[in-house]
């Protein structure tokens, strides 16, 4: 698949390939649903209602949450350190980690018996093995995903530990074959059992890899990259938006949301907060019941790109009726 060739050092200075982009993907302007999101059948599909929806004053951020997790600090506060996990989202919806393996180091054959799991390479090489599936070493900006009841091992085949993004739903627990030695959970014990219910599928809304390289290059599709009930994820790329003075965006009823910034600078405005921009390597953070409007920074002529992660691929979008 050619997922193991040299990749360019920056994605700042790709410029080429954007009017097959739009072409490929539709963009929309920031706040609306989101792009590559599952379509519903035309007959369905119908101006939008004026509701009276319950908004709540939002809860703020708790536990391990922050609005704004910069890759840097993230880094620093593991320095030194081959081997490191560090929570960023644990919510009522989705579990996500920043994981580092060191060289040589590989993880158990596992598989998860109800979700789909994902990841993006940060840094390093990591060889992912899945069953039915020809390996892939994967660099920095592929993202890979396995489907449920499917076993899958990661290695790292290179020289320096490798950084992985890893997003999973809540409370998710990981079976293993026999001849594995299971990672002991709080609370449970490891039983031999027979399982049913069989492999999960890939279809267009659940692309084994994706190399986001390729998609700012304008050689493969943004969109959705994940999207089963209970996770999604989608690619949403665009041009500098000028700022928005007196636009909160929309909030979502029953679950947070995040993002991973792929590429660029994403402006944020946030209930509670002061505007922001982040990094690429960066995650915000919004809890449900928070007023919220995503949007692409930087400077003109420039392209931003975030990986827009929740539990629902429907969620719905609660706007300002005006």
């Amino acid at each position: 698949m050619g997922r193991s060739q040299p990749r360019h050092s920056s994605w700042k200075g790709w410029v080429t390939g954007f009017a097959a982009f739009v072409s490929m993907t539709g963009m929309q302007p920031a706040g609306q649903a989101p792009i590559g999101a599952p379509r519903r059948p035309p007959a369905q599909r119908e101006p939008d209602p004026i509701v009276m929806s319950p908004k709540a004053k939002s809860a703020g951020w708790n536990g391990v949450h922050k609005p704004h997790t910069k890759l840097k600090d993230v880094l620093v506060r593991h320095h030194g350190q081959a081997d490191w996990a560090e929570t960023i989202v644990d919510d009522e919806s989705l579990f996500a980690q920043w994981i580092s393996l060191g060289p040589g180091k590989q993880t158990p054959r596992r598989m998860n018996g109800d979700t789909r799991e994902w990841w993006i390479v940060q840094s390093g090489s990591l060889k992912f093995t899945v069953d039915g599936r020809e390996p892939v070493v994967a660099t920095k900006g592929v993202m890979v995903q396995v489907p449920y009841r499917t076993l899958y091992q990661i290695e790292n085949v290179g020289a320096e530990p490798a950084l992985r993004f890893e997003a999973n739903v809540t409370h998710a627990r990981k079976l293993y074959p026999l001849d594995e030695t299971p990672v002991p959970v709080a609370g449970f014990e490891y039983v031999k059992t027979r399982l049913q219910g069989g492999r999960g599928v890939l279809d267009p809304q659940n692309r084994p890899v994706v190399d986001f390289n390729q998609v700012v290059a304008g050689q493969e599709r943004g969109g959705a990259f994940v999207s089963d009930d209970r996770s999604f994820a989608n690619i949403i790329m665009g041009p500098y938006q000028k700022p928005q003075p007196g636009n909160k965006g929309h909030y979502h009823e029953e679950g947070g949301e995040f993002w991973l910034v792929m590429l660029g600078k994403i402006r944020y405005n946030i209930e509670g907060l002061e505007q922001f921009e982040a990094d690429e390597g960066d995650v915000v953070y919004v809890p449900r019941q928070t007023w919220h409007l995503a949007s692409f920074g930087g400077q003109e002529g420039l392209r931003s790109c975030r990986l827009a992660m929740n539990g629902f691929p429907y969620q719905a979008h609660m706007f300002e009726a005006d």
